[in-house]
């Protein structure tokens, strides 16, 4: 199935000629640019792009259009302007629930986009924790979609009536105060973090029974000196000097200074981010703004890793 928001990012492409300028329009990385037009070359099974043979790098490539992509782009602007006439006289409601990382550090970019502003939706937020927001769901129209996280088999249930859809993952990662002296390229052992202080979630949570089992798989037994289940919180002790903390990478967008990220190859851990949607609001609209939220988390994903 061909992703409208590709679409979207190829008219962006064509216009401005290069994948940079296009990321720098669209609020992507110049890589994930590249990304999607890969894949839209093999939903699609036709080379859009030819690249020159003399680029340095892929997402620098000097582009030119293949005479079926020229007809292929006519046909999309064709297509986005009707669509932009109908979004003008019409306007979906999109009540929706999002958890607090996703909407500190997603929501705002995607607001930001060209693209958002062209699906025609009216959004109504509800920002908590996903067991409430799955609540909204089951009380019979408080909520539409949902956006939930779920770190292994964490206890979460939704009902029946609703589709999920996996949007991305967020990694967890160690953070240590930089106080400690470690750098950030340190190759630690799991276990040589035991006799550390530790801020850990509460007990009992559901969160706290996934990780405390994965730290006894690794032979870590945390020396807890503090208890928190809100990371910004976490990662302000620890930038303090107070104590060691296990933190996913949205958090981490805004650090705080102090604080050393350790890559801990036995700690692989990450929150799988879903959207539960009622079936009867699944709309064309509310599918295109699901996938910018997976395109939009991805590219956070992909500029970490440039």
């Amino acid at each position: 199935m061909i992703n409208p928001v590709h679409l979207r990012t190829l008219v962006e492409v064509t216009r401005l000629g290069s994948f940079a300028a296009a990321a720098s329009r669209l609020g992507y990385t110049a890589s994930a640019v590249s990304q999607q037009m890969s894949a839209l070359e093999r939903d699609t099974g036709v080379d859009l792009f030819q690249r020159s043979a003399r680029s340095i790098h892929p997402t620098e490539a000097a582009l030119v259009m293949t005479r079926h992509a020229a007809k292929v782009l006519t046909d999309i602007e064709a297509l986005m302007a009707a669509a932009s006439r109908t979004h003008d006289a019409t306007s979906q409601e999109l009540r929706l629930g999002i958890f607090p990382s996703l909407a500190t550090y997603v929501l705002p970019l995607i607001l930001r986009n060209p693209a958002w502003k062209k699906l025609g939706i009216d959004l109504r937020v509800s920002v908590a924790e996903p067991a409430q927001t799955i609540q909204g769901l089951r009380t019979g129209g408080e909520l539409d979609v949902a956006l939930v996280y779920q770190v292994g088999q964490s206890g979460l249930a939704w009902p029946h009536t609703v589709n999920r859809q996996w949007i991305g993952d967020d990694e967890f990662r160690v953070v240590l105060p930089a106080a400690w002296g470690f750098r950030a390229d340190a190759k630690v052992a799991a276990d040589h973090l035991s006799d550390m202080p530790w801020i850990v979630h509460h007990p009992g949570t559901s969160d706290a029974t996934v990780i405390e089992r994965l730290f006894a798989s690794c032979n870590l037994h945390p020396r807890v000196v503090a208890y928190s289940d809100d990371f910004h919180a976490s990662l302000e002790m620890t930038a303090s000097g107070l104590g060691a903390a296990l933190v996913p990478e949205l958090a981490l967008r805004h650090r705080p200074a102090g604080v050393v990220v350790l890559d801990v190859p036995e700690i692989r851990l990450a929150r799988n981010v879903f959207a539960l949607l009622i079936n009867d609001k699944q709309t064309a609209r509310v599918q295109l703004f699901v996938e910018l939220l997976a395109d939009t988390l991805h590219s956070l994903g992909a500029a970490r890793k440039d």
